[in-house]
């Protein structure tokens, strides 16, 4: 398979069309090899236009890379800066912090899956990624070694507030994730303006839970 091809037409027929137009996430995108982040056997499956699963965490967790479409939506409304400290929420293999590598300056990936964490470290290492850090820990519970955070990225849907990531935000920092129930979520971005939290939702999008946040009966907003 010509996994460059597929990587160019991913862009070109599902990034693109859907309204990513920040150059930078669409280099990031056109260069990170997707294929490398899924197991051998599902490679050929690594551009589909759907979210991918990648297998099972030792908690029981389905693990996925969202599909690329919301990824790059997701990226383009974080505005992540050149100078930015980026934490990246429940990565799995590394995918998405492979991504952001290319557009902050140091990233900060956060997976609560030992052997996830091994085989995103040794995916960035692989590709040179040399400004980021993969740590273990709670994902709910964010990272406080390296805070504050200028932008973190929750790689799923959640339906709780994530209070103490957003404690970890600095002033005018961003917090980008799924927001809502299944099939009623949207894209959503917080703000932090001093002590005050803002929010945006966006595009709606349909991804699988990021582990270790408790669903709800109903969305909470504040």
């Amino acid at each position: 398979m010509d996994f460059a091809r597929a990587r160019y037409n991913m862009v070109e027929s599902q990034v693109r069309p859907g309204g990513v137009m920040d150059l930078r996430v669409i280099a990031a995108m056109e260069e990170v090899p997707r294929e490398l982040f899924v197991p051998q056997e599902k490679r050929s499956l690594a551009y589909v236009d759907e979210d991918l699963p990648i297998g099972a965490d030792a908690r029981g967790n389905t693990r996925w890379l969202m599909e690329p479409l919301t990824l790059g939506r997701m990226l383009q409304l974080a505005d992540i800066g050149a100078r930015d400290c980026v934490l990246d929420v429940a990565p799995a293999t590394g995918y998405s912090t492979a991504i952001l590598c290319r557009l902050a300056e140091s990233v900060i990936a956060l997976e609560h899956d030992e052997e996830l964490a091994r085989r995103a470290t040794a995916n960035l290492e692989r590709l040179e990624c040399v400004n980021a850090a993969v740590v273990m820990g709670e994902h709910a519970s964010g990272w406080r070694g390296e805070a504050p955070y200028d932008v973190i990225l929750l790689n799923g849907r959640i339906e709780e507030r994530p209070g103490a990531l957003l404690d970890q935000l600095k002033d005018l920092g961003r917090l980008v994730c799924v927001f809502g129930p299944p099939h009623q979520a949207f894209i959503r971005v917080y703000t932090r303006r001093g002590r005050a939290i803002s929010f945006i939702d966006y595009h709606h999008a349909a991804v699988p839970p990021v582990p270790g946040f408790a669903a709800t009966d109903e969305v909470m907003a504040f």
